[in-house]
């Protein structure tokens, strides 16, 4: 039987579609998919299906559903695709992210240890410890072990896109993320076969900073 929580999920992902926030069937079928409460605290979880950022602890937050959603949108990874994710905070996004790959990786970095350890826990929990590989590092470095990727994503904004990352995506796979100090802005950039990008901004936004980037 459908929870609560399963019809505040639902419901949300009709008001996002309806919003136009929501444009690919796989990025609406990993939203109505992935369980949100379960990533936010627990006093937090009677807004886990509210469409706004949440305090996860350590000062950073889970991203409101709508720009999760937008990203994976923008990103539109395939199924079967790698995917390098810059900043794992609780590990929604790269829960989303996995129920669109199926049985591609997502390589998740995350800058603090105890978010890295807390949302490894959960990702087993939940059933995705065999898709999400969560690493403490410094994301401006990316993972190369594990590159090329079919695409890269940030949840933090660096004050610009560090260009290791951009790096480790093969040609024809695409970056998304926040950028910029004070006034943030959304970018996705498609890799050139010749080694440059194209670059293509998706309006304001607001994200944390990335940690380590001054």
């Amino acid at each position: 039987m459908p929870t609560d929580f399963d019809r505040a999920r639902d419901a949300l992902a009709d008001r996002l579609i309806e919003a136009g926030r929501i444009e690919r069937p796989e990025t609406e079928r990993a939203m109505r998919a992935v369980p949100r409460h379960e990533f936010v605290p627990d006093e937090r979880r009677d807004a886990a299906y509210h469409d706004r950022p949440l305090p996860i602890g350590e000062g950073q937050t889970i991203s409101a559903p709508h720009m999760v959603a937008t990203m994976t949108d923008l990103l539109a990874p395939d199924s079967g695709d790698d995917v390098l994710e810059i900043g794992t905070g609780c590990g929604y996004h790269a829960a989303v992210t996995s129920e669109v790959i199926g049985d591609g990786t997502v390589y998740s970095v995350e800058y603090e240890p105890a978010l890295a350890r807390e949302a490894r826990d959960r990702l087993d929990r939940l059933g995705y410890g065999d898709d999400v590989r969560v690493r403490v590092g410094d994301g401006r470095d990316g993972w190369p072990e594990h590159a090329p990727y079919d695409g890269a994503y940030l949840t933090c904004a660096p004050a610009s896109l560090p260009e290791p990352v951009v790096e480790q995506v093969r040609p024809g796979g695409r970056i998304v993320g926040p950028v910029g100090r004070g006034r943030q802005v959304l970018v996705s950039l498609t890799r050139r076969a010749d080694g440059g990008v194209d670059r293509e901004t998706h309006g304001a936004v607001r994200f944390v900073s990335m940690q380590g980037d001054d």
